[in-house]
């Protein structure tokens, strides 16, 4: 793995649990039944880092033996919004976090051409005022995730709320975030080597889409 030093917005969740997930689903030889489950454990691990930041209030609770005023997550309900189809497989991960969170989509399709992205959909709930919670596995070129970022802005999501959950990343990926929206943070679990000449992650996971869904 690269170092991610260079790369101020970039968080790397350095944890054994994490890497032993992410080694099993790098496994070309992984079944599609463990795949699935272990994008959903990762992104349950990950989750915890990046919902570390919500606000929190106080409520008073009455306990068998007592009471406490004791912190509970307060403000609007965070939206999450996977870039389809990919994201999907990390997104009940942070569901299972955060079960009262609103859900949009951001469907993206890479032109094998141009190796940019096409966009296909966009259904998304209110964004303005909320945490919103970006997901897609791979950050390749970049291009899906500025232009899904182009898309939250456009809908009234303010950058400093918006915070995105990968789970591999190119360098060069990462600067092209960088370069366009330096203040929103990046969560992934490895910093990869680089792109190969067709604009896959290497070492990487390989399609994160097609071994999701069993059509590669």
């Amino acid at each position: 793995m690269t170092d991610s030093r260079p790369f101020p917005t970039l968080h790397v969740v350095d944890h054994p649990v994490v890497a032993d997930r992410l080694a099993r689903i790098r496994d070309a030889g992984t079944p599609l039944a463990d795949f699935r489950r272990l994008m959903h454990e990762i992104a349950l691990l990950i989750g915890y880092e990046i919902t570390r930041t919500l606000a929190t209030r106080r409520r008073r609770v009455t306990t068998p033996v007592g009471t406490i005023d004791a912190p509970v997550l307060s403000g609007p309900a965070p939206a999450i919004v996977p870039v389809l189809r990919a994201g999907l497989g990390m997104t009940e991960g942070l569901r299972a976090l955060l079960p009262d969170a609103v859900e949009g989509h951001i469907g993206c399709r890479r032109d094998e051409a141009t190796k940019q992205p096409r966009e296909y959909l966009v259904t998304l709930p209110p964004l303005a005022g909320r945490p919103v919670f970006l997901v897609d596995p791979m950050i390749a070129t970049g291009g899906t995730a500025v232009h899904a970022l182009d898309v939250l802005r456009r809908h009234g999501a303010r950058l400093r709320d918006v915070r995105f959950m990968g789970l591999v990343a190119a360098p060069e990926g990462v600067r092209r975030i960088a370069r366009h929206y330096p203040d929103v943070p990046v969560w992934t679990a490895a910093l990869d080597e680089r792109l190969d000449d067709d604009a896959f992650i290497v070492p990487g996971i390989g399609d994160a889409g097609d071994r999701l869904f069993g059509t590669e």
